[in-house]
């Protein structure tokens, strides 16, 4: 019977609740630095399609674009209206690790908050049903600081369910965001996400930052928003479907590499590319320098349901569109095809946003900067 177990069994990573975001007694703050590397993957790269057991997944080639270092802290070093939702007294909002990380894509782009973060709660080790969760947001509204949860407890997004392996069944959860009564004055938000996540593969991952054994988790996330603004009748947005492919290993307590797409024009698109790194120098100068001064943005205002059209890029090239809301947080980068000096952006690349966008657009003649307003 032993010679007969299954291989994965005995050499399949398995990863449970150590393994994920905490502020440990030996440090104040858990800091891990995340590579962003472009949307396009290197012709090396492995199809997101490579699945199963005892796989190699070689992304050495990815190449570094710009740096940040997630954060993670003690709730008690936040602000405390967020301990009393999130901390000792929180009850079913009770968080164990907090992260000054951007809100939501549609939460983010439709109020003008500031100053946010994230909560989240790993299971205690005495718990039956382990997972990590999210269990809340918070931002700074108008001077005050709002605290977002969900509906309730079952209603939380759950991450991952422990131990997690490549033994491990698909699981879903269904969950509920809303804003609170107090900000509907100005606006109103909420999400109703179902997250199903697949343990699709395990094996080797080789990134810029080394090799490691890894299991893959695939999280399909089917989100429907509804937001009102200025107390308007209020009107929901179907988001484009999105998968994160995300390579966990034993104790980095982040994901080695994540991959995200969404179906945007009934194609799979890769959007977001960052792994797990070391500080590394971006250099700027390997970077287009040139403008390009003819580029024009059109239409603009864009309404929801329209596409966003590039002109002026010149022949027979490819474009890097990356879109952020005024606050710094990214919408969404993509690498579109140009043809006879045009490419479009897809209406539901935009998902939920509503506001002013800027896109910076890079080609291999020059970079250049418009601002895109989107408009109901």
């Amino acid at each position: 019977m032993l010679l007969a177990a299954p291989v994965w069994a005995q050499v399949s990573p398995i990863i449970d609740r150590t393994d994920m975001p905490a502020v440990t007694a030996a440090a104040p703050v858990d800091t891990m630095r995340i590579s962003r590397a472009a949307p396009t993957l290197p012709p090396s790269a492995p199809p997101l399609s490579r699945r199963g057991a005892n796989q190699t997944w070689n992304y050495g080639a990815l190449v570094a674009t710009a740096q940040a270092v997630d954060r993670y802290v003690a709730v008690s070093a936040t602000f405390p209206i967020y301990q009393l939702s999130f901390g000792v007294l929180g009850g079913v909002n009770r968080a164990t690790v907090a992260s000054p990380e951007p809100l939501p894509a549609g939460l983010g782009g439709t109020l003008p908050i500031t100053d946010p973060y994230q909560f989240y709660n790993v299971s205690a080790a005495t718990a039956p049903a382990q997972d990590y969760r999210s269990v809340g947001f918070g931002g700074t509204l108008n001077g005050f600081q709002v605290p977002v949860t969900y509906r309730s407890q079952a209603e939380q997004d759950v991450i991952y369910r422990f131990p997690l392996s490549f033994a491990s069944a698909p699981d879903s959860s269904v969950s509920f965001l809303e804003t609170p009564a107090a900000a509907a004055a100005t606006g109103y938000f909420n999400r109703r996400r179902k997250r199903v996540n697949t343990v699709d593969a395990w094996g080797t991952l080789t990134t810029p930052f080394g090799t490691f054994q890894t299991v893959r988790v695939v999280s399909k996330l089917i989100d429907r928003d509804s937001i009102a603004l200025g107390g308007m009748p209020g009107f929901g947005i179907a988001v484009p479907v999105t998968r994160e492919y995300k390579w966990l290993a034993k104790t980095h307590h982040v994901p080695l590499l994540t991959i995200t797409t969404q179906m945007l024009g009934g194609v799979e698109t890769i959007t977001a590319v960052q792994y797990r790194d070391i500080y590394r120098r971006i250099v700027l100068a390997a970077r287009p320098t040139a403008n390009l001064p003819e580029l024009t943005v059109f239409p603009n205002p864009v309404a929801t349901g329209q596409s966003t059209h590039l002109s002026g890029l010149g022949s027979g090239l490819k474009a890097t569109v990356t879109a952020t809301d005024l606050a710094g947080r990214m919408l969404f980068e993509q690498t579109l095809a140009v043809t006879q000096g045009a490419c479009t952006i897809p209406a539901d690349a935009f998902g939920a946003f509503r506001g002013v966008a800027l896109l910076t657009v890079q080609t291999a003649q020059g970079v250049a900067v418009r601002r895109v307003v989107r408009q109901k």
